[in-house]
């Protein structure tokens, strides 16, 4: 398998991919609301954390999970910071995982689909490389732009929430840390690729785009489990969790990426459109 082939299909497919609004908007607007409105709304309406309606006592479960010296940290906190902090690094975590699987569905979405709706499939299918590297093509133009926009969103999600939050913690900055590393540039890639993997080959198999999407959706379950196993104290995402998380994702690309390139015959995407 020869890389530089499955970057001409990556080339090609990004050409018409980012003249597309329709797969480009989602992935715009999606990460603006958790990077930016997420760090505003928890900061500038502080009286939030000392209302009666939100009492600490629904984080209980997650502050006893956390780790010995986070619980100690705590401890010196006022009820209004520990809220900011809480929600801000550990119960919003989870959704920066929706973003690189929400980006990259979209665009995996439009893999095979788009092309048969664009009747550019048959030239595609007709090109001299590899079903594998056809398979890998596929994936990079799906992989690469949803990990630059979850970058950029960490970046922009970071910096606003310390800025907003500078004074709230004496002049401390919380964010990046080594969790949020480990999130962003470990577990975040490897979720993504799993979709990317599980979508294209819908992708492969359906009439359309809008079918092809509408499939890939079921693929958010497994995240939102566990966002809500984070948000109730069951699963806390410090580094040993989250690297298990990355080592099994690991293992689960790999199998997808195997299965993908044995079950994909381009002779019988072709006998269909016929």
């Amino acid at each position: 398998m020869r890389i530089k082939k499955a970057m001409l299909v990556f080339r090609k497919d990004w050409r018409e991919i980012k003249r597309n609004w329709q797969v480009i908007l989602p992935i715009i607007v999606v990460p603006i609301m958790i990077s930016v409105f997420l760090p505003i709304l928890l900061t500038a309406i502080p009286s939030l954390a000392t209302t009666p309606g939100t009492p600490l006592s629904g984080f209980e479960a997650m502050i006893q999970n956390l780790p010995n010296h986070v619980q100690e940290q705590l401890a010196g906190m006022t009820e209004q910071q520990v809220m900011i902090y809480i929600m801000a690094l550990y119960f919003f975590a989870p959704f920066f995982l929706i973003i690189p699987l929400m980006a990259s569905s979209v665009i995996a979405s439009d893999s095979f689909a788009g092309e048969k709706e664009r009747k550019t499939i048959e030239a595609l299918l007709a090109t001299p490389i590899s079903d594998g590297e056809l398979f890998l093509g596929k994936m990079l133009v799906s992989f690469i732009p949803s990990m630059i926009v979850t970058s950029i969103s960490f970046l922009v999600y970071s910096t606003v929430f310390d800025l907003l939050s500078f004074s709230i913690f004496n002049g401390t900055l919380l964010l990046p840390n080594l969790d949020w590393f480990l999130l962003i540039f470990g577990l975040a890639p490897t979720v993504a690729l799993a979709s990317i993997g599980l979508t294209v080959m819908i992708s492969a198999k359906v009439k359309g785009f809008k079918e092809a999407q509408q499939i890939s959706v079921i693929l958010l379950i497994p995240i939102l489990a566990l966002v809500f196993g984070q948000a109730t104290g069951a699963i806390i995402f410090g580094p040993i969790v989250i690297t298990a998380l990355i080592g099994l994702f690991v293992i689960i690309d790999l199998a997808i990426f195997r299965t993908g390139v044995k079950l994909f015959k381009r002779e019988e995407i072709l006998s269909k459109i016929a």
